[in-house]
């Protein structure tokens, strides 16, 4: 650029670089407040947060909360004997001493804790004097052989096998319902917040590990949602030894990139800035970090490297004829600000549009990310251009500019025949039967939510999903349980009218495929009715007499609430997968359409089950309103900026044709559209059209200057296509480091990510000229001035 654009500086650019000393303190000053509420953030997440609150499923369960003994929250411990049977006098010894140390952990809710030594666990027999019960494991009981066999006769008679005993009498589980928050026990007026970390950690110690060092024969395993929460923010804490891996690959690369230490020093610092500025301002508004938000501050750091790189390669390309650091800063300000304010615009955009997902964790994903690519407008578009105002550039890499400059690029002359005219039609063919191939594959074969059983966001060799499995093998209840409420007037829930709709639910289910079994106060009374007729079979059946119905469901302890108004009817699943989930659903709501009236209801749904039925489905509405949301506010920004509907398809088409492979990709590697893959659609495009941006920005200037397509794209790939290919890798890299996380959804995120970076930066070197020999007439934009916002 000559000397007369020197009286061209805008406002901002004069504001800014008259102003340096301050725009640098000011930058500093808020960098140290920031660091320090960084270093308070920690890692938080609640299990309200993980679930779709507005959900009619969650709603009713949040209703019926108090009735239900918490089935949402409980984690299941279950003990075992390696040699043996759990009839020895050690092994109940050590059971006792685990019921006793995890009634004392905070957060446990006592009054619902359940194991063989509970009082609450009884069992009942027939004699001919009527009804005998009592504890399963007596007052009597003093570990000699006969107070054993006593206790093995009271296990079988008590109706707990499968339940908390395993079907081989080798283990039995303790029950631990928690509590979200709790009073503290040293201020009662004071609520705590359960900490999912700690009371994961306590678990480890003080039961796990104690306990099996105590007693070798002992083996314990730990399964519930705390628990694997608890796992995951173990897990989430390697991510920073990731980050630092990531800094120090792109730290080479960058170096190799600008041949300049001190403007690779420069682009990471102020990178790093953002990091730390994003942290500090979502402690600010009081976020923590949870399992999803921890991918934020990586994201930010590659969007900002990946503007660095814009502002370093422009910076060595004006430094080769500018007289100093700070003419070649301000010529690059002026030129680059633009493309860079608005790709980051199309980016938070592209974030934001995740809030209408009805859940707090990619809420606040959303809300992280936004205030993140916002700090990058400060710290890369306007701090960096300071900082190396000041600094400059090395000797070397304007020499080297300058040599590109003036040389011939086989590379690069090679790839602008991606807009040569009989090229660019073979272009267009091949992306367009890809794009209908991968949208064809992805509608048969892409999923909603989980296609493994076990926790799905670690591995399956994880320690949580052996235990997991342990407890699937030995018992008869899984841990994935769905639950229906039936809903009746007070005291009605005992009557007849009441109780046969449920055992016909309860046969409806059990024949469902993917169902275990079920229970509920059903189960009880017919066994009930069965013992009162001196255990004959014919009588397991409901009684249609008021008083043998009241009598026979007075044990039924748990199974409905303190005014008989709410039943719960609980089915155990096989696993949670996508579809074993639909099939229940569907056979319950069907069920309930049909038996609904006055004063009967089938209300779904609670438990970990219903949970995730009802993510699923927000999943799946959300999922299309996301991506057309997306879509059209990125379209809206570029034509804005360039006013050129031909312009603005062709930055879109080459992201749609990711998104679309992207689904294909996730379909074929078995990976199910979730809370976890959710974000990574929008963060793909979003991210993606920086490349885009950049590139047609630099091509419509050359188009402009009158050259041909093809030489135009040549020039173009000249002077930004080093820094998109650059970009491109440096991103797929940075993100790639997550594909080893022992968190499965963090891995397949990462896999995810790096196919969309590297797809989106290859779509825009190879479809964009390709589309523009058809969709822009290089001839109106010749010498016409005004137009987009990049015309001088």
């Amino acid at each position: 650029m000559s000397s007369h654009h020197q009286d061209k500086a805008t406002f901002l650019e004069r504001l800014i670089f008259n102003n340096r000393p301050a725009v640098i303190t000011i930058c500093l000053l808020v960098s140290v407040f920031l660091l320090w509420q960084a270093s308070m953030i920690r890692p938080s997440t609640s299990f309200e947060k993980m679930i779709p609150l507005e959900h009619p499923f969650i709603q009713k369960m949040m209703e019926h909360r108090n009735d239900l003994a918490n089935l949402g929250n409980t984690v299941r411990i279950s003990v075992e004997a390696k040699d043996g049977d759990i009839f020895s006098k050690e092994y109940m010894e050590t059971l006792k001493q685990i019921h006793d140390e995890v009634f004392y952990i905070s957060g446990v809710d006592r009054s619902g804790l359940k194991s063989l030594w509970s009082p609450s666990v009884r069992w009942t027999e027939v004699t001919e004097e009527g009804f005998e019960g009592g504890e399963v494991i007596p007052q009597t009981y003093d570990g000699s052989k006969d107070s054993l066999e006593e206790l093995r006769n009271n296990v079988l008679k008590s109706g707990q096998v499968g339940r908390l005993v395993a079907n081989n009498f080798k283990s039995s589980i303790v029950d631990v319902p928690l509590l979200e928050s709790y009073p503290n026990p040293d201020n009662q007026s004071e609520l705590l917040t359960l900490d999912y970390r700690q009371f994961s950690h306590e678990l480890e110690e003080k039961i796990r590990d104690k306990f099996q060092n105590q007693n070798p024969n002992v083996q314990i395993h730990i399964v519930g949602f705390a628990k694997k929460v608890g796992d995951l923010i173990d897990g989430l804490i390697m991510v920073v030894a990731f980050f630092a891996i990531a800094f120090l690959i792109t730290l080479v690369l960058l170096y190799w990139f600008s041949w300049c230490i001190r403007s690779t020093i420069s682009v990471l610092s102020t990178t790093l800035i953002a990091v730390i500025w994003q942290l500090g301002l979502m402690h600010l508004v009081g976020f923590g970090l949870d399992p999803y938000s921890m991918l934020v501050p990586f994201l930010i750091f590659a969007i900002g490297i990946s503007h660095g790189v814009q502002k370093i390669n422009g910076i060595a390309l004006q430094s080769s004829d500018a007289d100093n650091a700070l003419t070649a800063a301000r010529r690059t300000f002026r030129q680059l600000f633009l493309p860079g304010m608005i790709a980051i615009l199309v980016d938070a955009v592209g974030f934001i549009t995740l809030l209408i997902i009805d859940i707090g964790v990619i809420r606040e994903l959303a809300i992280g990310a936004s205030i993140g690519v916002a700090v990058i407008v400060f710290t890369n578009l306007i701090l960096l251009p300071v900082a190396i105002s000041y600094i400059g550039i090395s000797k070397k890499a304007v020499e080297r500019s300058k040599k590109d400059a003036v040389r011939d690029h086989p590379f690069w002359r090679l790839l602008s025949y991606f807009a040569h005219p009989v090229v660019a039609p073979i272009s267009v063919v091949i992306a367009l039967a890809a794009g209908v191939a991968g949208f064809m594959y992805q509608k048969e074969h892409l999923q909603i939510g989980d296609l493994d059983q076990g926790a799905p966001e670690l591995r399956a060799d994880s320690r949580y999903n052996k235990d997991n499995n342990f407890i699937i093998d030995n018992y008869s209840t899984s841990s994935d349980v769905l639950v229906v409420m039936v809903k009746t007037a007070n005291e009605g829930c005992s009557t007849y009218e009441a109780l046969a709709p449920m055992d016909e639910l309860m046969w409806r289910m059990e024949n469902t495929p993917g169902v275990q079994s079920a229970i509920s106060m059903v189960s009880v009374s017919k066994q009930m009715i069965k013992g009162m007729n001196e255990g004959n079979l014919k009588w397991e059946t409901l009684s249609r007499n008021p008083d043998v119905l009241n009598n026979s469901i007075a044990r039924a302890d748990g199974l409905y609430n303190a005014d008989c108004s709410l039943a719960p009817v609980l089915v155990f699943l096989n696993d949670h997968k996508a579809d074993t989930l639909k099939r229940a659903v569907g056979v319950a709501q069907e069920f309930a359409d049909e038996y609904n009236k006055d004063g009967l209801e089938f209300i779904l749904a609670a438990g970990n089950a219903g949970i995730e039925a009802a993510t699923n489905e927000v999943i799946a509405t959300s999922e299309l309103k996301i991506l057309v949301l997306v879509y059209i506010c990125v379209a809206v920004m570029c034509l804005l900026t360039f006013r050129s509907f031909g312009a603005m398809l062709c930055i879109i088409l080459p992201l749609i044709l990711t998104s679309v492979l992207g689904n294909a990709l996730m379909a074929t590697l078995g990976i199910g559209v979730k809370v976890a893959t959710m974000p990574v659609i929008a963060l793909g495009v979003g991210i993606g059209v920086d490349y885009g941006i950049y590139i047609y920005s630099r091509l419509e200037s050359f188009l402009r200057a009158g050259m041909t397509l093809q030489e135009a794209y040549y020039q173009t790939l000249k002077s930004t296509g080093k820094a998109v290919m650059f970009t491109g890798l440096c991103l797929a890299i940075g993100v790639a480091t997550w594909i080893f996380s022992a968190i499965k959804f963090q891995a397949d995120m990462g896999l995810m990510l790096t196919f969309m970076l590297l797809w989106n930066m290859f779509g825009a070197l190879w479809l964009l000229p390709a589309l523009a020999r058809f969709l822009i007439k290089p001839e109106k934009l010749a010498g016409k001035k005004g137009g987009s916002l990049f015309a001088h």
